[in-house]
């Protein structure tokens, strides 16, 4: 009747399908159903575009990479006349009312498809049904890394693919063109790692509940830059444990300089290996910038530990001599360089300190001194030159250890060996 026939035209649940809906033949069939269901399953083709690395993080153990995704299938239910023979393309709104493959990737933390301005997904119909959907998309995914070597290391990472409601028996993944189907934008770089190699391959992975299904690899192998580390951590360590050797070469009894050397060495090397722990994560195993670090602190460590051993064997050796050379006044006779080590002044030849007073302090003797002999001034300056030239090699024997004469040769080369083994067995 009349009535219903207005009723239906006021009915705002009925909509008309669009032109593109009717030419593809939507409305007249169930695209909740894979093309040529309860028959032998879809072959899906894959290839990728990677356009960049955005990130690695070694502390999350993930790395970040946005690419283009292209599916291709056959759906015969979507084929249409055409009189040129050509495709029709379109956006993502039709993706919604039709049958599209549900790859997801595995082992994935957080992904999404890029919608500025527009969502980026393309699908292009052929008219024999050929059906191709393009998507650009950002994942991060984790990567199972190994720090063993770090940061003489190589890491391999994998993006994998996978239906997730069809298995092998309903959808087959494969690579389009083979190792082709993997392409790269020629200008990905990374700032601590070099790309060595981008490759394809596939296998299976099953699952107990619902069995076997197709899976896809996007394989890629990351070298390390090594010239960052060795600015920041390995060329700062190795100036440390050399400088932590000029204390060998200072006065033995200068306890001042040679403690805060010793001191000042062993801080800097734990602040270095605090720097390089707070950047990684908290793995139980060693990794080589950690032998490094430990083996060159062990080195400056010891330089503090040589100097305790000789401050205290100096110390009992000079008792023996005083006892020997004692006197019951308690005047001792030093030579020049036990005078200057115990008032700070420079003596030409030996003199008799008295040990239980302090001596006076050496500007008063130096004024006491220029009061007398002010006529004569220069010349004592002449004799005390000379005799400090000529007597150079003499103090510097005298004043020496036995175990910092030793010091000077074991470290460095016990030192220099270890660096050639370290970087033979890493290298």
């Amino acid at each position: 009747s009349k009535r219903e026939i207005k009723m239906r035209k006021l009915d705002s649940t009925k909509v008309r399908p669009l032109k593109t809906e009717q030419l593809l033949h939507i409305e007249d069939h169930d695209f909740a159903l894979r093309p040529g269901f309860g028959g032998s399953p879809i072959p899906v083709g894959i290839d990728v575009q990677v356009e960049s690395i955005d990130s690695i993080s070694e502390v999350d153990m993930d790395f970040t990479m946005t690419l283009y995704l292209r599916h291709y299938w056959k759906d015969e239910r979507l084929s249409f006349q055409s009189n040129k023979n050509k495709s029709m393309t379109f956006d993502g709104r039709l993706i919604k009312k039709i049958w599209v493959p549900d790859v997801f990737f595995v082992h994935s933390k957080r992904s999404f498809i890029h919608d500025t301005t527009v969502e980026n997904i393309m699908l292009r119909v052929y008219p024999d049904g050929n059906v191709l959907f393009s998507l650009r998309i950002t994942v991060s995914a984790m990567c199972f890394m190994d720090f063993s070597r770090f940061p003489l290391d190589t890491q391999n990472c994998s993006l994998e693919l996978e239906s997730y409601a069809y298995n092998e028996d309903d959808l087959m993944l494969y690579w389009k063109h083979g190792n082709k189907s993997l392409s790269t934008d020629e200008h990905i770089s990374l700032s601590q790692f070099f790309i060595e190699e981008f490759s394809a391959s596939s296998g299976l992975a099953f699952y107990s509940s619902t069995g076997w299904y197709n899976r896809l690899f996007i394989n890629f192998a990351l070298r390390r830059h090594i010239f960052f580390f060795v600015l920041q951590s390995y060329f700062p360590a190795m100036l440390m444990v050399m400088l932590s050797w000029v204390s060998f070469w200072i006065d033995r009894r200068a306890v001042p300089a040679r403690v805060s050397l010793g001191i000042t060495t062993v801080l800097t090397m734990s602040t270095i290996m605090t720097g390089v722990s707070a950047s990684m994560p908290q793995v139980s195993y060693i990794k080589a910038v950690d032998v490094y670090l430990w083996i060159s602190f062990l080195f400056v460590f010891l330089s503090v530990i040589e100097y305790a051993a000789v401050n205290y064997l100096t110390t009992i050796e000079e008792r023996k001599q005083l006892k020997k050379r004692g006197k019951a006044s308690g005047m001792y006779s030093m030579d020049a360089v036990q005078a200057m080590a115990f008032d700070g002044c420079f003596h030409d030849t030996d003199v008799d300190m008295d040990l239980t007073p302090f001596p006076e302090p050496c500007e008063e003797n130096e004024t006491r001194t220029s009061q007398t002999n002010v006529s004569n001034a220069d010349t004592p300056r002449l004799k005390r030159k000379r005799s400090l030239k000529g007597n150079v090699g003499r103090i510097i024997l005298q004043n020496n250890h036995v175990i910092d004469t030793y010091s000077r040769i074991i470290f460095p080369s016990v030192y220099i060996v270890f660096n050639f083994f370290y970087w033979g067995l890493y290298i």
